[in-house]
């Protein structure tokens, strides 16, 4: 028998502690915190949310065999240009906090609203990621990590994770075998699908139950997402065959479960296509912006419209003509201002100028421009400001902006877009630029 990796999963407090062992109470401070986050996420929702995805992260949202990336900038445009506003991302991960940070350094990630990690044993709200403490309080019961400790340990073929994946809270016991390698030891009301349907249930409470809800997998610790109610679920091409034969067993002839023959976040938006939970189409996908036919005015889809133009400016993937210079001026209003991260305001109009300078500069290079948490406020009849993280990825190198924007539907149509009349940038803590005078928009 192979080695097998093994992992005691939970969450919230360092140290085990045996059942009769009364449980610590949360600081209300904590408690606090955790409400202000969650509360933030429904009070945006004016309604209840569009479509919620919950995804796995490695192997399914994110392709660790596509090196550019591709697939998963293209579920990002998607995204931040159709859904963001109203619906809320969900990335669901075996992962502990500490790798889960890792990986959002390392691949082009959007920020999601809630995060379950360590195989369903800790959700946590918002950017600041406060960790839900009702979850927390529920899993310690029962749960003594020293009996688990000491049985396993009379199997030689079981060797412990590494230090950082072994969580508070992962007796009354689930054992979920996963990868081929991986095996993780839970409280029995631990698990992926068990998380998600706690957040079903406190989203229904709220009276905010989703639409729509989209789970989407590759291997074992992912089969419970597909066995609640009323969900969807898109097993992505390279799902493991330990989850296919689950699904052959449980899901076969259950028409809201598919296996998309797209890799990774291409599965995921294939599957939105086949449900119908949705627009489908990537604006990485479309080949002429100004073909796209809106039947109202989008702000979002605006914003991502504008940085795809940008990147594949810079990448030399646009004609340099002045047709194509000529249009983006047509967007922005001739005393439109530009707020540079060091605080230096220019123009517009001179900003799109000096694109001609740099037309295809990262041509043949890794560069790609990607938006995050794009959320439109209407703040007149005819005028919206638009708060979102803009990032780019030169190469091995990472910058990011808190970005503001001024758009306007006066004297223009559907058709014409949107005006830009005032665009405002800060460096994010820790992601300015080496070379800041060169940054544009």
């Amino acid at each position: 028998m192979p080695s097998l990796t093994l992992r005691f999963s939970f969450s919230g407090f360092p140290r085990s502690r045996c059942c009769s062992t009364p449980t610590p109470k949360l600081s209300s401070f904590t408690s606090f915190q955790t409400e202000v986050n969650f509360r933030s996420i429904m009070d945006r929702l004016t309604s209840a949310a569009r479509l919620m995805i919950v995804s796995d992260l490695d192997h399914t949202m994110v392709d660790h065999h596509d090196p550019e990336n591709l697939s998963l900038l293209r579920f990002n445009a998607l995204w931040e240009a159709n859904y963001r506003e109203n619906s809320l991302l969900v990335f669901s991960t075996g992962r502990s906090p500490t790798l889960y940070k890792e990986l959002r350094k390392e691949k082009p990630m959007l920020t999601p609203d809630i995060t379950i990690m360590s195989v369903g044993t800790e959700i946590a709200y918002g950017n600041s990621m406060e960790p839900d403490d009702g979850w927390e309080a529920f899993l310690n019961n029962k749960w003594d990590r020293k009996i688990v400790t000491k049985e396993t340990s009379k199997f030689p073929e079981l060797t412990l994770q590494s230090e950082t994946e072994q969580r508070p809270h992962k007796l009354d016991i689930k054992i979920i075998y996963s990868g081929g390698m991986d095996l993780d030891i839970l409280p029995q009301g631990a698990g992926k699908g068990q998380a998600l349907a706690y957040l079903l249930k406190k989203l229904k409470g709220e009276g905010k139950l989703p639409n729509n809800t989209l789970a989407c997998g590759d291997s074992g610790n992912d089969a419970e997402l597909f066995s609640i109610p009323d969900v969807y679920g898109v097993m992505v091409a390279n799902a493991q065959e330990e989850l296919l034969q689950w699904r052959a067993a449980n899901a076969k002839d259950n028409p809201k479960v598919i296996h998309a023959t797209e890799r990774c976040a291409a599965g995921i938006i294939q599957a939105i296509g086949h449900f119908n939970l949705g627009p489908n189409t990537s604006p990485r996908d479309v080949t002429d912006m100004s073909d796209c036919k809106m039947e109202n005015f989008v702000p979002a889809y605006e914003v991502v419209k504008f940085y795809l133009f940008f990147e594949k400016w810079r990448r030399g993937e646009i004609e340099n003509s002045d047709l194509s210079l000529s249009n983006l001026k047509a967007v922005c209003r001739p005393s439109g201002t530009f707020v540079h991260p060091s605080g230096v305001e220019k123009s517009l109009e001179d900003c799109i100028n000096t694109l001609r300078t740099c037309h295809g500069d990262k041509q043949g290079k890794q560069f790609r421009i990607w938006v995050d948490q794009v959320l439109p406020t209407q703040v007149g009849s005819d005028s919206w400001l638009v708060s979102f993280k803009k990032w780019d990825l030169s190469g091995e190198e990472r910058q990011c902006c808190i970005t503001t924007v001024l758009l306007s539907s006066k004297n223009v149509t559907v058709a014409d877009g949107l005006t830009w009349t005032h665009v405002h940038q800060t460096w994010l803590q820790g992601a300015a630029a080496s070379g800041s005078a060169t940054w544009l928009f």
